[in-house]
């Protein structure tokens, strides 16, 4: 078999778009999982169970099913109950939800990971409840966990062709719809493979620089 440069050449222009969506389906899924699984790990310290027993109850469902299932029950059975959304908007929701399930243990061991000293100096100095936690708890448990939600950063990049089954174009999308039309195959995914490794080896280069730089 024979490498075709020119349906490289061909395939580019549908790659370019569908990097564009799988890029936005990741900034905007980690977004939203870093943002939900913060509430979530907050909601299950509260002081009452009938706050802590309903969060928990959700988040152990939906981190212990599958996020295909998710997907299509958002995509498809929502629609039914009158709630209907656009397919990225959809996709997005759905990585966001399942990884915030994640994230929010991450949360729970950075916050625990605060030494009790600093509890006690913000109860001798009287600060609100509020004030402890933003200004004490918070940017110290955060700056030990970034590490921990970097990587779940590139999950979820690894999962956005699962976006494919409800239509997302994203960068397989792409690939398999420019393949059934060419019928060539080999160059298109290769395409995508590479573009997988190198952003995720690339991300994983800023994790590190990152941490290095909170170390210090």
């Amino acid at each position: 078999m024979k490498w075709d440069w020119n349906a490289v050449s061909d395939f580019m222009p549908d790659f370019w778009k569908g990097l564009l969506v799988t890029l936005q389906a990741v900034a905007l899924g980690s977004l939203l999982s870093f943002s939900l699984g913060l509430v979530w790990t907050l909601l299950m310290r509260a002081p009452t169970r009938w706050v802590r027993w309903p969060v928990g109850v959700v988040t152990e469902f939906v981190r212990n099913t599958p996020l295909l299932v998710q997907l299509f029950f958002l995509f498809y059975v929502l629609p039914e109950w009158g709630l209907t959304f656009s397919a990225l908007a959809t996709g997005v929701f759905a990585i966001g939800l399942h990884y915030s399930t994640y994230t929010m243990q991450v949360y729970r061991a950075g916050i625990e990971a605060v030494p009790a000293g600093q509890w006690e100096a913000a109860t001798a100095l009287n600060l609100p409840r509020g004030r402890t936690w933003t200004a004490v708890i918070l940017p110290q448990a955060i700056r030990r966990v970034v590490p921990a939600l970097g990587n779940y950063v590139i999950s979820m990049l690894k999962d956005t062709p699962m976006l494919m089954v409800i239509t997302v174009l994203e960068m397989l999308g792409h690939a398999r719809l420019f393949s059934q039309e060419h019928f060539q195959f080999t160059e298109p995914l290769t395409v995508i493979g590479v573009a997988f490794v190198l952003i995720s080896y690339l991300a994983s280069l800023l994790l590190r620089a990152l941490e290095r730089r909170l170390v210090r």
